[in-house]
């Protein structure tokens, strides 16, 4: 692929509005493309209506980097494929770090505006299959739910989800038969004792405030199946 100079680049992916991860974000992305960058994030959160809308309004070309921790080829693909739908699609390309990226994590989006040779065009994307992960109900036995509010987001919550589902997949109990659906939620309550952690059927409630924590949880808790009551919140 050629060298393309851009019109627009939009940054895109959730938690992209407000929180810890949000300000470190921002902060880095002005002191690497100045303060009109902030204009080119775009925060999907709340779903995808508002990127489709940033890139309809925006001139093309354009290049949309995606920042979705949970990034996987097949929702690349996805992506893809929706905006495929905009106008003018043959000048829209995307790139995306895959869930894949450090402390620095404007930095990597901003170097991937020059790695062209990882842009993807937005138009002849594969043929999605019939039957996706993303329709079907995952297998499992119980459901944990953590807070990613605003203040269990400054808090830490970001990286912790991430480190909880790389724990979980690592100990064969994320999203299988007797394992457990891991999802991010808005406030949970109580906000002064997050990050927020809450475990069904049992209805448990968990403080989890750092990688080792969690390391520990998913180990006694999940794969030992015992009680941890030093974590559990106190009502």
């Amino acid at each position: 692929m050629t060298a393309t100079v851009y019109a627009r680049v939009l940054f895109a992916g959730p938690d992209l509005a407000e929180g810890a991860f949000a300000e470190l974000f921002r902060r880095q992305l002005v002191a690497l493309r100045g303060e009109a960058a902030l204009a080119d994030v775009v925060d999907t959160g709340a779903g995808p209506d508002a990127l489709r809308e940033a890139v309809q309004a925006s001139p093309r070309p354009l290049l949309v980097i995606d920042l979705d921790p949970q990034s996987t080829p097949p929702h690349l693909d996805w992506l893809r494929s929706e905006l495929g739908q905009c106008e003018a699609p043959e000048h829209l390309f995307i790139a995306s770090l895959l869930g894949q990226y450090d402390s620095d994590p404007a930095g990597a989006a901003c170097a991937l505006v020059a790695r062209t040779e990882l842009h993807l065009a937005c138009v002849e994307v594969p043929a999605l299959p019939e039957s996706h992960a993303w329709s079907c109900i995952p297998p499992h036995a119980r459901r944990l739910l953590l807070c990613n509010g605003p203040r269990c987001t400054r808090r830490g919550a970001l990286p912790l989800w991430k480190k909880l589902r790389e724990t979980l997949k690592a100990a064969g109990k994320l999203e299988c038969a007797g394992g457990v659906h891991i999802t991010r939620t808005q406030c949970q309550y109580p906000c002064d004792l997050g990050p927020t952690a809450s475990l069904y059927p049992e209805g448990e409630w968990y403080r989890l405030e750092s990688e080792e924590q969690v390391l520990r949880w998913v180990q006694e808790r999940i794969v030992e199946e015992r009680a941890v009551p030093e974590l559990l919140m106190k009502g």
